[in-house]
């Protein structure tokens, strides 16, 4: 399977209604930005759910709620709040990296720390009704981290594990660890679900190759910067330059509208239409000068008029 990773402001419940409009057969589920949990405030959580609304994402990719958060009262009182909504299924993030986040031991800032790992999963397993899978990183510090967490996690009845082969300080620089992360897939006693750095068909080819075992993957930024990456790698999709632009200048006209639609102010609308442009115009076959143009706008019109400018020369050029 192709799962759409989460990421924070960008795979919302807008852009994931966009891209199963355009490309219905791309993904087989999303798991949605974090819901956070506020220790003693679960009723600012639940109000927070709007992403996640099922009457909502009947026209989208099917997703998975993702739960940030380890006050293990709050984690499964909203949990069970989703399943009471129809959801199945729920995710635990314990691999974000973001510093204001893994300061308070919350995403992969828990990582060093199993026997709160342990602790939290003791009080939420035995009343939670979804299953739970987790989202996760090898380590906040060190890759070798993760080998102090497997064995807590194969005590529970995990649905399955995605990991992500960098440390949590990486962020998203430098290489993942597929070394580490080789060692790890033998000692999981759950399905694992690989996230991290593929990019083109050829990455992913050679994840397959080398971990045949692993039959589900997640993408996140490799779906923002080529759209139709997951049909290149389902091999549903022959390569036609003309057509691939075609398809690509709808999304991204298709994403704009929806932005546009939208109730916040035209400010927000430029940060979010320049936000989605940095990675969306990888896919286009245009210079830095040209991309650069759009960042550089003052305002929300003068954005779109950018973006709309460079899309029809492309489309008269080719």
């Amino acid at each position: 399977m192709l799962i759409l990773a989460p990421m924070q402001g960008l795979t919302e419940l807008m852009f994931r209604k966009v891209y199963h409009n355009c490309f219905p057969e791309a993904l087989d589920y999303a798991i949605s930005p974090f819901l956070s949990l506020t220790h003693g405030n679960l009723a600012d959580a639940w109000k927070k759910i709007d992403d996640v609304i099922p009457e909502d994402n009947r026209d989208s990719i099917p997703v998975i709620p993702q739960i940030l958060g380890k006050e293990p009262l709050e984690f499964t009182d909203l949990a069970n709040r989703l399943y009471d909504v129809g959801y199945t299924e729920v995710n635990w993030n314990i691999g974000c990296p973001m510093r204001r986040i893994t300061a308070k031991h919350r995403g992969s800032g828990i990582l060093p720390y199993p026997d709160e790992i342990r602790s939290i999963l003791n009080q939420v397993i035995p009343h939670l009704k979804p299953r739970l899978s987790i989202k996760m990183r090898l380590g906040l510090n060190s890759p070798h981290e993760i080998f102090a967490i497997i064995p807590i996690l194969n005590d529970y009845p995990l649905a399955n594990v995605t990991i992500h082969p960098r440390t949590g300080r990486q962020q998203y620089g430098g290489q993942v660890d597929l070394d580490t992360f080789a060692q790890v897939l033998p000692l999981l006693h759950h399905p694992v679900i690989y996230n991290g750095d593929i990019l083109t068909p050829a990455d992913y080819r050679q994840l397959r190759n080398r971990f045949p075992q692993i039959s589900d993957y997640m993408i996140g930024r490799g779906i923002l910067y080529d759209p139709l990456l997951p049909l290149r790698i389902r091999n549903s999709h022959a390569d036609n330059p003309e057509g691939d632009l075609t398809q690509t200048t709808h999304f991204i006209l298709s994403l704009l509208d929806a932005i546009g639609s939208g109730t916040v102010r035209d400010e927000s609308k430029m940060r979010k239409t320049k936000e989605y442009w940095c990675l969306i115009r990888r896919s286009l076959p245009i210079t830095e000068q040209q991309a650069a143009t759009v960042l550089h706008a003052q305002d929300y019109g003068s954005t779109l008029a950018q973006i709309h400018t460079i899309l029809d020369k492309i489309q008269k050029k080719y």
